[in-house]
């Protein structure tokens, strides 16, 4: 079993283990004897036929034995003969979703190979920080099926909405998304968002394909009934579902309406009931800066996580303001502090990552996990169908209703994105942090050759 195993790079496909050896047995139950057997396990053991498979496990080089089952001689079957899981799906009546997982579960085994991940930063963004970043593992599309009126822009001076994004075109796009993703061997996962959500039309239908196509889901919206949540949960339990607060009480309902903040944290405890991770969004701004330590203490056992984004100045003006770079660094060692007490805050604003390592801390994986995920390991699709690389930030990088996703992925604009602003190369923090592009670009600076506004680092 000292067969060498090749390393992810040299894969170009799922691909058997190469150590695999299946041995057929006169005894039924027989591993049982290779653990610490009970008497009842040892009584298991009787004559006939098994298949047993012997591996040398990737992970760890341990060698592993395991009963050959059905799921296992299937996937060895599909890759061997390199059958895609839609073709599989074809022949045997399983579903695409049912093929992922057993070919996954498989890999995760070691029984199969994966090729790493191909979405990998670029040549450019990696010689800029002389750091080698490792590939991201999933790609997300946040689309927005309805339109969403966020409560900090100005209502008057607000553009008309666009109509609801094409149900006929969001049925292409699942399956577009899902061989994007099969061919970069990363895990895709489809945001549903928008206000009102799961009340649009074609909702469940759509969950329900993303569902059978193998995609991981998750929800953006505000709150709804038990039943409403029973039903997305008979299909498939989402990654998550987020929603908003503002601040407190008393602050939040001045923002978002009386009785909202209410109304959520209601909500929030009905999705941890029911086993639906959850987790709750604010924008921040100068006037509830002070709130969000306070939030976190009231959302503790309530919900998964509470983190925020720094407000976007509007195009169109705003009564709200960020507050000066120095009361927001204060707030960020304040918030960094307190993450050690209150673990429903999250550690993804991407300057946090300036304080941990001025404090030889670890680093986070900042905003996407990857730093500033613009076009990288994530796209925002409007109504309209204009795709963004970043939902906060005005940064169209082609349209989805006259494009193929591949077509917008590859685009100029979209790899301009991708590799950030300029003015952080060099920046051994890049790969974990490039600022926000949003909120440079809402100070009327390019986003892509200036450097956030926020920035501290010396």
């Amino acid at each position: 079993m000292n067969i060498p195993l090749p390393d992810s790079s040299e894969l170009p496909e799922l691909t058997v283990n190469p150590s695999l050896q299946q041995m057929p047995v006169p005894w039924k139950h027989l591993l049982t004897l290779l653990t610490f057997a009970k008497k009842q396990d040892m009584d298991r053991i009787e004559p006939g036929n098994e298949l047993v498979l012997i591996w040398s496990d990737p992970a760890n080089k341990n060698l592993r034995f395991e009963t050959a089952m059905p799921d296992h001689l299937l996937a060895l079957k599909m890759a061997a003969e390199r059958t895609r899981p839609e073709e599989a799906a074809r022949q045997t009546g399983k579903s695409i979703a049912q093929l992922d997982a057993l070919l996954w579960d498989a890999v995760r085994k070691g029984i199969l190979l994966a090729p790493g991940s191909y979405l990998r930063r670029s040549a450019n963004f990696l010689s800029a920080t002389g750091a080698q970043l490792p590939a991201a593992e999933v790609f997300t599309v946040q689309c927005y099926l309805t339109p969403t009126v966020h409560p900090y822009q100005e209502q008057g001076d607000a553009p008309p909405l666009p109509e609801e994004f094409p149900s006929l075109r969001a049925i292409s796009l699942i399956q577009e998304l899902r061989h994007f993703c099969w061919n970069r061997f990363v895990r895709p996962q489809l945001a549903f968002c928008g206000d009102n959500l799961l009340s649009h039309p074609d909702f469940f239908e759509l969950y329900q394909l993303s569902a059978d196509h193998g995609l991981m889901t998750a929800i953006q919206s505000n709150a709804t009934d038990r039943e409403t949540i029973k039903r997305l949960m008979e299909i498939q339990r989402p990654d998550y579902y987020q929603v908003n607060l503002e601040g407190e009480e008393a602050y939040n309902d001045q923002i978002r309406g009386a009785g909202n903040f209410r109304r959520t944290i209601d909500f929030l405890e009905l999705l941890t009931e029911l086993g639906v991770p959850n987790m709750v969004q604010l924008t921040l701004t100068r006037d509830n800066l002070d709130q969000v330590i306070p939030l976190a203490k009231t959302l503790e056992g309530i919900t998964g996580g509470l983190t925020f984004n720094r407000l976007t100045l509007s195009e169109t003006g705003s009564r709200f303001i960020l507050p000066t770079r120095d009361t927001y660094r204060d707030f960020l060692q304040q918030y960094l502090a307190a993450v050690q007490t209150h673990p429903v805050l999250v550690v993804q604003d991407n300057l946090l990552n300036i304080l941990c390592e001025e404090q030889g801390k670890p680093l986070s994986g900042g905003c996407t996990g990857y730093g500033c995920g613009a076009a990288f390991n994530t796209i925002a699709i409007l109504p309209d169908g204009t795709v963004h690389a970043c939902r906060k930030l005005s940064s169209p990088i082609g349209n989805i209703l006259t494009q193929s996703l591949e077509d917008v992925y590859n685009s100029e604009a979209a790899a301009r994105y991708r590799d950030g602003s300029t003015a952080c190369n060099g920046c051994k923090l890049k790969p974990v942090c490039g600022g926000c592009l949003a909120v440079t670009a809402s100070f009327g600076h390019d986003p892509l050759t200036s450097k956030d506004p926020y920035c501290f680092r010396i």
